[in-house]
């Protein structure tokens, strides 16, 4: 640990901040006035981080969120300090800084933590039981694309020589063309079928475990599923990524919470129409708008969401642009329809909109 020293620090509360680094971490400690007290290195390991603050008095003290974040904030917790997780996609001075460097960053962020916190846009690690949980959901879509990416190069190589294998299940592929291979590439594709085949067995265990996981820990996930086009992997991530069902409390604020509201750039007059956030948890959005693409879709139930999202398509003439648009709109819905399925625990009627119009309508006849 290398250490700079430009102040004693004699004032009671300190303010620090780490930007956290692969193998070491730079750290940054500011004293009440914001003059830097001292800047140093640590090893980015648990007993470094325990040695360097153990027995300090009781510091403020941030960090970007990351992959390091959840062990470094829960041991600075457990030394007795006050620790903020930081949304880096809402530091501007940092991201955006062209003068960027690991020193700078921890200054920036001490400063911004003794200006205010709430200009760091605090954020909340999950409970560890949860975060193991959707570990598995991770690693099972990690496998889905390994298959996906494997499945389209031997569809490329074969078609290079001419030829074209037919359209299917995935999960099914290897024993669908095994034979169809021609014969110069079979030394070369085998293997690979092989290897999709192990894939697809390890995604039918993961899957397996899911369902087991939602009918005896996540059985609240029943209620998102009456949703058709939400499946037993949708509600669980779901659960596991939202946590605790009043986290907030109007249900909308879903949307803004996995980036699926638009940005906003008003300006005098000027109110143009921005492209989504994509703030928040990627792997959930991804799967919500992919629930929202199968319900405007030629198989989806009749629905509030689905005429929603088909007279947003109507009004933009069918056009490409407007049923992207739709399809995130009906995935921001969806979100917010699944939040409150979750706190109220009430069935889900697909109509009930519709239906509280036109009784409406009757009544005003």
């Amino acid at each position: 640990m290398s250490q700079d020293i430009k102040k004693s620090a004699g004032e009671t509360r300190r303010y620090v901040g780490i930007d956290l680094g692969d193998k070491k971490s730079r750290v940054c400690i500011l004293d009440e006035r914001g003059e830097i007290v001292s800047q140093e290195w640590v090893v980015t390991t648990p007993e470094a981080f325990f040695k360097r603050f153990r027995g300090e008095a009781r510091m403020d003290i941030t960090m970007e969120v990351g992959t390091h974040s959840r062990w470094a904030s829960d041991l600075l917790g457990r030394c007795g300090h006050k620790v903020v997780v930081a949304d880096p996609r809402q530091l501007g001075l940092i991201t955006q800084n062209d003068a960027k460097s690991d020193k700078r960053d921890a200054r920036t962020l001490a400063q911004l933590l003794r200006a205010d916190p709430r200009l760091l846009s605090p954020v909340e690690h999950r409970a560890e039981e949860l975060q193991m949980d959707l570990t598995v959901i991770r690693m099972r879509d990690n496998l889905i694309e390994t298959r996906t990416r494997l499945v389209t190069s031997v569809r490329g190589v074969v078609k290079a020589t001419g030829g074209r294998l037919p359209s299917g299940e995935t999960s099914s592929f290897p024993h669908q063309v095994a034979d169809l291979i021609p014969e110069p590439l079979r030394p070369a594709v085998a293997p690979v079928l092989e290897v999709i085949d192990r894939l697809n067995e390890a995604t039918y265990e993961y899957d397996c475990l899911l369902e087991h996981w939602a009918r005896t820990r996540y059985e609240e996930s029943g209620r998102l599923t009456q949703v058709k086009g939400v499946g037993t992997l949708t509600a669980l991530m779901f659960l596991l990524t939202v946590g605790d069902k009043e986290r907030f409390s109007r249900t909308r604020d879903i949307g803004a919470f996995l980036g699926l509201r638009p940005r906003l750039g008003q300006s005098g007059d000027n109110e143009p129409q921005l492209r989504i956030t994509k703030a928040g948890d990627g792997l959930l959005r991804k799967t919500l708008v992919e629930c929202a693409q199968y319900m405007v879709g030629p198989f989806g139930q009749d629905s509030d969401l689905r005429r929603w999202g088909l007279k947003m398509i109507e009004a933009g003439n069918g056009s490409k642009r407007a049923r992207q648009r739709a399809v995130v709109g009906v995935a921001r819905r969806l979100a917010v329809l699944l939040m409150s399925l979750w706190k109220s625990g009430e069935s889900y009627d697909p109509l009930r909109h519709s239906r509280a119009r036109e009784r409406s309508a009757e009544v005003a006849a």
